[in-house]
């Protein structure tokens, strides 16, 4: 993948970060989500008093995309970190993102774990959840 795709996405959720909600946890997380068409959705963590019902902003992002008809997925750009503070460490997807993405994307698509455009991992999501559960 191209360096300043990687950068325009971790820069996108970066931003959407900022629109994260999380009073419980106080992480805040965005994400960059792009499409095989070049389109790309943001998503941001949204918690809530019953932790169950709060969403990933991995999810959010495909949510997104989803309902807007796009199917076809190249690239995830994840950054998270204390709310109000750069993030410090790259932010990988938890073990249920990475399972909702493999039904949607199978295992080639390019997750970036990021900090910032300096600092980030990529991997495929293969990489990241080697024994998918699938039907």
């Amino acid at each position: 993948m191209d360096r300043n795709k990687i950068n325009e996405l971790i820069e996108t959720a970066e931003k959407a970060r900022q629109k994260s909600y999380a009073p419980y946890s106080g992480f805040t997380v965005g994400a960059a989500l792009l499409c095989d068409d070049g389109s790309i959705y943001e998503g941001v963590n949204i918690e809530n008093a019953s932790y169950p019902v709060g969403i990933c902003a991995e999810r959010a992002a495909f949510s997104a995309a989803v309902s807007d008809g796009k199917r076809n997925f190249s690239a995830i750009a994840i950054v998270g970190g204390h709310a109000g503070k750069s993030a410090d460490e790259p932010c990988y997807p938890c073990g249920i993102c990475r399972q909702f993405m493999s039904e949607l994307c199978g295992g080639d698509i390019c997750v970036i774990s990021a900090a910032s455009t300096e600092k980030y991992s990529l991997n495929t999501l293969s990489e990241l959840l080697p024994f998918a559960f699938e039907l």
